[in-house]
């Protein structure tokens, strides 16, 4: 008997259509730079490549979370748990920092999903896979033996798909592309983009790209909200399809997806709002995220310079510790936004306010070489992780995080992980 009795998660994010050329992507050793940032950016390179290495042989997915400070090991809901978008984060990351081959580890581990699902064959994957190498046969899900009701556990939003995580698992596969293209990559990302435009498509007004499916297979929840981060996942994903094959499609998609981020944007008080409601209205103003802030500005090629009012928002509402909470209750650093805005301040010309936020950053480096998902106990995010939630139930603790991790790499080495190129 299967059944989920633990909840964990990690939203997702988005982009823009752009029709000017982009130089190819190249990787290097970690450079110096002005932010002041090499020596972290050494640091959270090794450690990535050391995860990947301690994972397995072969293809493998990288555990998302280790124990935190006074913990023997993480919960058992988070113990075999590699959620696609840290380790979609990861490989990009470890193409910034020169490190291709692991990269390709991870990529190969994401095509095996596509082809290797225990149920579905339509160009979807999962939330999460269990960690280590993914071996031969179907891919396992992340779960744990539960002795108190003796049955095998398995987490309903690990075992779903959201939009987003695909478009960065999409992501992932055209950077990886882009280093190595005979590695069947690129025709990975567009059977992706293909499950997102064929399975989440939303005509509502605003038309965009719904949230995905949460539960259990093979009957899963279909999730009606549309959020602003997936559109601009996907806007990114089928802008750099259209940029390398020209497929009107792929623009369609494209500029649907940036139609709805204009659409979600209140010029007053200068803001994106998270999306809409499951009922298709748009959410207000009064509760927002800081990554929907930022990533527009970085993922939107051609981005209305107006949108810049959505960091000033930010930094007046969010900022706190040097760096940036999750939302406006200010309740402790999100480590993990902390380095999405030193990346975004650093693509708008602005390298003092990087550095400041990059020491911040190597003020969070955990033993194990990975960055804090936090710096306090437990941090909150005023949202739910699905819709079986009574309420906000998604928290960020003080643990060493992939997906943190990662993002501090793109900071200090000034990697577009929405273009596959540098930010200055």
């Amino acid at each position: 008997m299967i059944r989920g009795i633990s909840r964990t998660v990690r939203l997702s994010c988005a982009v823009a259509v752009a029709t000017l050329m982009i130089s190819p992507l190249q990787a290097k050793p970690v450079p110096e730079d002005a932010t002041g940032g090499s020596s972290l950016a050494r640091t959270l390179c090794r450690s990535l490549s050391e995860a990947v290495d301690a994972s397995g042989t072969g293809p493998v997915f990288v555990a998302s979370y280790r124990p935190g400070p006074g913990e023997a090991e993480v919960p058992a809901s988070l113990r075999s748990s590699a959620f696609t978008y840290d380790n979609a984060l990861a490989a990009i990351a470890l193409i910034a920092c020169g490190e291709v081959d692991r990269a390709r580890r991870i990529g190969d581990a994401l095509l095996a999903a596509l082809s290797r699902d225990r149920t579905f064959s339509d160009g979807r994957v999962r939330n999460a896979y269990r960690a280590g190498s993914v071996g031969q046969g179907l891919l396992p899900l992340p779960g744990w033996w539960d002795a108190q009701q003796a049955l095998w556990a398995e987490d309903a939003y690990q075992d779903g798909t959201a939009t987003g995580n695909v478009a960065w698992a999409a992501l992932t596969l055209l950077t990886l592309d882009a280093v190595a293209p005979s590695g069947g990559y690129r025709t990975g990302a567009r059977r992706m983009l293909a499950w997102i435009t064929n399975q989440t498509i939303d005509p509502r007004e605003p038309k965009g790209y719904s949230g995905g499916v949460d539960g259990f297979d093979p009957n899963q929840t279909r999730l009606t909200w549309k959020s602003t981060e997936h559109n601009l996942d996907v806007h990114a994903v089928a802008a750099w399809l259209h940029r390398l094959d020209g497929r009107a499609e792929d623009a369609a998609t494209a500029t649907t997806a940036r139609s709805f981020l204009d659409a979600v944007y209140a010029p007053e008080p200068g803001v994106f709002r998270l999306g809409t409601t499951p009922q298709g209205t748009v959410q207000p103003t009064t509760h927002i995220a800081l990554d929907t802030q930022l990533w527009p500005l970085i993922g939107v090629i051609d981005a209305p310079e107006s949108w810049r009012r959505a960091l000033d928002f930010a930094e007046r509402n969010l900022a706190t510790r040097g760096g940036f909470d999750f939302n406006e209750d200010r309740d402790g650093l999100w480590v993990e936004g902390t380095a999405q805005a030193a990346l975004t301040v650093r693509a708008l010309g602005r390298p003092a306010e990087a550095k400041r936020l990059l020491a911040t950053l190597a003020g969070q480096v955990s033993p194990t070489g990975f960055l804090f998902a936090t710096d306090v106990a437990r941090l909150t995010t005023g949202i739910a992780v699905g819709p079986a939630s009574a309420g906000p139930d998604f928290y960020y603790f003080r643990r060493p995080h992939l997906g943190a991790t990662a993002w501090g790499v793109l900071a200090t080495l000034g990697w577009n992980p929405f273009t596959g190129r540098g930010v200055e």
